[in-house]
């Protein structure tokens, strides 16, 4: 069965196939059986070379989608009577269906503003010292996203000030590296260097949005809070019997390095784009373009032309907002289409 292939999604890297080096890896665990339950050589081999990549004796899990990751690894940093301080803007608040709440057994999400997406040692203080009495939930836990949520990157300098006030207030500091790649990437950094050398103990890794058909990566740099954490997983539906079809895509890109170079091509593409769009009359940007997605402010009657002509994105960062994301196989082709339609309908206003 054939189909023609004219997609002209940017709604999200979630969108993309599977790149190549993924699909070998793929493929050549699929040409002998192997052990279940993650027993097997290819997930133990993944396992190794993340412990590589990031130069520390982590221990690693790999789990199906992002919810389960950061969700799972919240519920292992706190009780169910502590709270996770988080941007607004932050996926675990604004798009996990509570999920982190639930597998937590109730912790709660404290919300902080900060410009670009970021939260601010600032913002972070203030809801700790907000209250101190039993009837508050005491917070314990940091969540940042790396990238965020708006495209942007916390820098190391601000990841060791976070680290700091987690410090005078003894918080333990999750990362949401749905990202995590793009935001290496962009700061050309290694990945030790924006986890466990600037304190992080827990990364979610992501893998779907930099090339992976599925399939989280849980590292855990604070090794203590990794107890039982394989029967966390068993319990919430997340222990693949065929694990080695989760952790062999990842084998692919970490030996590969297209890890880094998914991500590169992806943030290429969107400062493509960013720059193409800030040069049309009315367009205007939301937030700087430091990993793979663009804001930008469009007229609603733009918006209401793209979309009629077959362009997804999203429009969820308020009125005239558009969000347009970029992933390891965007193609200039495809963006200079984009800013010819965004050109014509701008031109019709």
């Amino acid at each position: 069965m054939t189909s023609e292939c004219t997609p002209r999604f940017l709604a999200s890297d979630n969108t993309s196939g599977i790149c190549p080096e993924a699909m070998e890896y793929l493929n050549e665990a699929n040409r002998c059986d192997d052990l279940a339950y993650g027993n097997d050589r290819w997930t133990a081999m993944a396992a190794d070379r993340f412990r590589q990549m990031f130069d520390f004796e982590c221990d690693v899990f790999f789990v199906f989608n992002g919810t389960a990751a950061n969700s799972l690894a919240l519920s292992a940093m706190g009780r169910s009577y502590h709270s996770v301080i988080c941007h607004e803007l932050a996926h675990i608040e604004t798009d996990e269906c509570g999920g982190p709440e639930f597998f937590s057994n109730g912790a709660k999400l404290l919300t902080s503003p900060g410009a670009n997406g970021k939260l601010t040692p600032q913002g972070i203080e203030a809801l700790v010292t907000k209250r101190s009495d039993i009837h508050y939930p005491k917070p314990k836990v940091i969540s940042l996203t790396q990238a965020t949520e708006v495209g942007t990157v916390y820098t190391r300098d601000e990841l060791m000030a976070i680290r700091a006030m987690a410090d005078k207030h003894d918080l333990r500091l999750h990362m949401d590296g749905a990202r995590f790649a793009n935001a290496c990437v962009s700061l050309n950094a290694s990945p030790a260097e924006l986890t466990w050398q600037v304190g992080v103990d827990a990364l979610c890794f992501s893998g779907t949005k930099n090339g992976l058909a599925f399939g989280e990566a849980i590292l855990f740099f604070n090794r203590e809070l990794a107890e039982d954490f394989s029967y966390r997983c068993k319990q919430a539906g997340q222990l693949a019997s065929k694990m080695r079809y989760v952790s062999a895509p990842w084998l692919g890109l970490l030996e590969s390095g297209a890890w880094r170079t998914n991500a590169e091509h992806a943030n290429a593409m969107a400062r493509y784009l960013s720059e193409g769009l800030q040069a049309l009359p009315g367009v205007s940007l939301m937030f700087p373009t430091q990993a793979n997605s663009v804001f930008v402010e469009l007229p609603p009657l733009a918006i209401e032309a793209l979309k009629a002509k077959g362009w997804t994105f999203y429009t969820f960062i308020g009125a005239g907002g558009a969000r347009f994301v970029c992933a390891w196989n965007t193609t200039v082709e495809l963006l200079d289409q984009l800013l010819d339609d965004v050109r014509e309908a701008m031109s019709r206003l």
